[in-house]
């Protein structure tokens, strides 16, 4: 989902539960509205977790020497 979904998921939990004042007959806007914004809140926050590991990794350079001298001198 991402950050940007993540707080997407939040605004769109804002507006369901403080600015739609509309009835459904068996949907509490509000309360969807909640669960959208703790939704949004969980996505955002694994997000930043799994960015922040996957920034905290390290490289290891492995140079392999190979020494020519064994070999036979070419025939010219």
């Amino acid at each position: 989902m991402g950050i940007g979904g993540g707080i997407g998921l939040m605004i769109i939990g804002a507006i369901l539960a403080f600015a739609v004042r509309d009835n459904v007959s068996g949907v509490d806007l509000t309360m969807i509205g909640y669960i959208c914004i703790a939704g949004g809140a969980l996505a955002l926050i694994l997000s930043l977790v799994l960015n922040a590991q996957r920034a905290n990794t390290t490289h290891r350079e492995v140079i392999e020497r190979h020494d020519d001298t064994r070999l036979p001198p070419p025939v010219v």
